[in-house]
């Protein structure tokens, strides 16, 4: 059944002592694990998967995976994707619960194999627009119809053969990128994909990692050659995902004192930029890469280096989209006002991330201006307080993290499960957290 079972309500003791953390069991990097289970498919070999992320939202595409006829045997954190000869057309909806990333790169998927598929989600992704991935891919011939006309899931895709195209992307967007790009390598010649500025790019280095005949040009286009034949097989470790490392970045720069080492996590560039923030505002930071095959790996530590300093971001949105929720509790107890624009993309997320994040600042007792795209942060001292997550998982880790300075209530944290299973259970290694 799609939605969280239940809306949990959790407690943050302020913490009270310094803290040293290593962190060897992050959360595996959530992005790549959607990746790689659609990926396998993509192959016809068995695909090799360690350290897959076992969270609802990345279990649902394993579902989705063995719906489309691929067979998955799990063995003690090791998970293989035997592909099928041919994509089979399921027989019942795929649900991809409450991951947009999911959904949005099914569609590009699906679009450009024969059969009928429908897409649905738990109540928040039934919620979320879908046009900034269906519009183009209609433009370049697939079937996508659903509610409000294709914006809003449940969406049906009638997928079949789909032409070669040119697309200049208004947005910039992982997702979109990704989904064109899947759509491309079904085309029925070379596609040419370009977008403002570079998103991140796990689907490039993963793909050409496979053998896919994908080119990035210096001018920002990426030239996709359809697929001859079935791409390598995936034989992955996934690393631990920078994003759910950055609540603990966090929590390291803001409680004096204090330190953290994230062990094999992305060094993507694309996927470290709010950490470069984080040292722009006064945190001391030290990178250690160790391996490079689908993607730089290595450990990251973060120490508390003294209070932060306010900060002006609106560059490099795409590439730190996800951490700006957390980004924003660093914010709040920085010295002077901080700025993020040109971050309307917030808006579209598990919730419209600026204002839930912005009500609750201003409910633990921080002053904050909002701007269609994006907001000022005035640093200041918080205050304990009730604070909704709209069943956001960004939103609610982002503010059990201010409980360290200050104690927290956060309702409707179920969500979290989606991402990072044992948060709590890390968070717990800080202070007391009341489940």
């Amino acid at each position: 059944m799609s939605g969280h079972a239940a809306i949990k309500t959790v407690t943050i003791d302020p913490v009270d002592a310094p803290f040293a953390l290593t962190l060897h069991d992050v959360a595996p990097d959530k992005s790549i694990s959607h990746r790689a289970a659609m990926f396998a498919l993509l192959s016809d070999h068995p695909s090799r998967i360690r350290n897959f992320l076992l969270g609802e939202d990345t279990l649902n595409t394993l579902r989705i995976v063995e719906q489309l006829g691929a067979t998955v045997v799990r063995d003690d954190g090791e998970i293989t994707v035997v592909p099928p000869e041919t994509l089979r057309e399921p027989d019942d909806v795929l649900d991809c619960g409450n991951a947009g990333t999911g959904m949005r790169l099914f569609c590009g998927l699906l679009s450009g194999i024969e059969g009928s598929f429908v897409l649905t989600g738990d109540r928040y992704l039934r919620g979320r627009p879908m046009n900034r991935v269906v519009a183009p891919l209609r433009s370049v011939g697939a079937r996508i119809d659903g509610r409000e006309s294709g914006n809003l899931a449940p969406l049906h895709i009638r997928g079949g053969s789909l032409k070669a195209f040119v697309y200049e992307s208004p947005i910039n967007s992982a997702q979109v990128k990704s989904a064109l790009i899947l759509a491309a390598l079904r085309g029925s010649g070379v596609s040419r994909y370009r977008e403002l500025s570079l998103s991140r790019d796990h689907t490039e280095r993963m793909l050409r990692g496979m053998g896919a005949d994908i080119r990035t040009a210096e001018d920002g286009w990426i030239e996709i050659v359809p697929m001859a034949a079935p791409l390598e097989p995936l034989d992955i470790a996934i690393p631990a995902d920078p994003s759910s490392g950055f609540f603990f970045a966090v929590a390291a720069a803001i409680v004096p004192g204090s330190e953290v080492t994230i062990r094999n996590v992305s060094l993507n560039p694309a996927r470290i930029e709010a950490y470069r923030i984080l040292e722009q505002m006064g945190a001391r930071l030290e990178y250690i890469e160790y391996e490079s095959r689908y993607e730089p790996v290595g450990d990251i530590h973060i120490a508390y280096a003294g209070k932060l300093q306010a900060v002006e971001v609106s560059e490099n949105i795409a590439w730190l989209i996800d951490e700006l929720p957390a980004l924003a509790i660093a914010m709040a107890v920085a010295e002077g006002r901080s700025t993020v624009r040109n971050a309307a993309e917030l808006r579209v997320k598990e919730s419209d991330r600026i204002a839930s994040v912005l009500q609750g600042l201003n409910q633990v007792g921080i002053e904050t201006e909002e701007f269609p795209d994006g907001y000022a942060v005035i640093g200041g001292s918080m205050h304990a307080a009730t604070v909704d997550s709209y069943g956001d998982h960004r939103v609610a880790m982002s503010f059990s993290v201010a409980g360290l300075m200050c104690g927290m209530e956060v309702s409707d944290t179920a969500c979290v499960d989606t991402s990072f299973p044992n948060f709590y259970s890390l968070l717990g290694q800080i202070t007391k957290v009341h489940l």
